[in-house]
């Protein structure tokens, strides 16, 4: 069975892929990841880089509108894909709309079958929860109906995306796209997360298919330099905001208020760059080998990160900015596994107080181990050949 998995997104959405890919390939499938050309731990994947760097993207200047990018993608999607398609079984899309929207175009023309799977409820349609604003199309606040909210967010994916996607549908002889956001996500979408952290509420207009969250199966070995970090008392505070455009001031409070409460700090650098001489700085690095023997995790609210943070079973304090983040910061402080707020030195002591360390270790043991092996069984069970 061959196997193509696709996705056009920061780190964190991509490294779920490579779970999956590694546990298809336990269960004898052959798989291809597609993603952008920033570094991931491919763990001897087979890989086809597909649109630009976010990284450089974000590092800017950036040229040209929002549309244009998504049609430079599409477009790059439909120039690279069909090869990589060649004799496969299925596609696997997650990411940004325009991605999955140009990614399911392509298995159309070759007649592949296609799989969406999101990494946060939030990117699907629910009277439970409200979307996520689209670029130039904030929510309006003055509504409160879920389901209202949803059809501005179908309006506005059709204004942002269906034009550049309609476009390039007709170079290859393919009939228009009504609605973008319902051709990305089909009407039987997965979800890949963990369903006490990040649930599938009932009823719903949507059905879905709750996979459990994809992480990697080894965690990986931690730096000599961060072993010979980790081994005193009291235990460090993880400090970390990913690919997020974060500014010094705000690392340095996060640092600050973890000093404060007498905890040392490993700070990772992530894509802004950061760094300070009072913090043991580090790159890349396992998050699942590290969450279980820190402290505390004050982050971004990425959906890895969450869960990845969840499942050590450590505090988390989460500062978002934007995105799903908001979502998985309410997550985590209705579960009372942490804490978020204005303040990161209020909200670090909420996360370091007893009963959260309590609740974090009572969650982690009730999450689901491996949803990456279950999407996997599933995958193979549905298109084996």
């Amino acid at each position: 069975m061959r196997v193509v998995l696709s996705a056009y997104d920061s780190r964190g959405g991509v490294e779920p892929l490579i779970g999956l890919a590694v546990r298809l390939r336990g269960l004898g499938a052959e798989v291809t990841v597609c993603a952008p050309p920033d570094e991931v731990p491919l763990r001897g994947v087979p890989f086809v880089p597909v649109g630009m760097s976010p990284r450089e993207l974000m590092r800017g200047p950036v040229t040209g509108t929002i549309r244009d990018r998504a049609g430079a993608l599409i477009a790059d999607q439909f120039a690279k894909l069909p090869a990589v398609l060649e004799g496969a079984d299925v596609l696997v899309a997650c990411g940004i709309l325009p991605s999955v929207a140009g990614a399911r175009s392509v298995a159309e023309m070759l007649n592949i079958p296609y799989v969406y799977a999101a990494f946060q409820p939030n990117s699907l349609p629910s009277p439970h929860h409200r979307p996520i604003a689209r670029p130039g199309h904030p929510l309006d606040p003055a509504v409160t109906d879920n389901r209202v909210l949803w059809e501005q967010d179908a309006t506005a994916a059709n204004e942002l995306f269906r034009d550049v996607l309609n476009a390039e549908r007709a170079r290859h002889g393919l009939p228009e796209v009504k609605d973008v956001r319902d051709h990305g996500f089909t009407d039987l979408p997965w979800l890949a997360t963990d369903s006490l952290l990040g649930p599938w509420l009932e009823p719903a207009d949507l059905e879905v298919v709750q996979t459990g969250t994809w992480i990697l199966p080894d965690e990986g070995d931690l730096p000599d330099e961060v072993e010979a970090f980790l081994d005193q008392e009291p235990l460090p505070v993880y400090v970390g905001f990913g690919s997020m455009p974060v500014a010094e001031e705000l690392a340095r409070a996060a640092v600050d208020a973890a000093r404060a409460q007498g905890h040392p700090v490993i700070l990772s650098a992530g894509w802004a760059g950061l760094d300070a001489e009072d913090c043991l700085v580090v790159g890349e690095i396992s998050h699942p080998a590290l969450f279980k023997r820190v402290a505390a995790v004050v982050h971004h609210g990425g959906s890895g990160t969450t869960h990845t943070a969840a499942r050590a079973g450590v505090p988390q304090v989460i500062v978002p900015h934007g995105g799903d983040q908001p979502y998985w910061a309410e997550r985590v402080t209705a579960l009372g596994i942490g804490a978020t707020g204005e303040s990161v030195a209020d909200a670090l002591k909420v996360a370091m107080a007893p009963e959260t360390a309590a609740h974090a270790a009572a969650v982690a043991a009730a999450m689901y181990p491996d949803g990456a092996a279950v999407a996997a069984e599933m995958l193979i069970e549905e298109f084996r050949p």
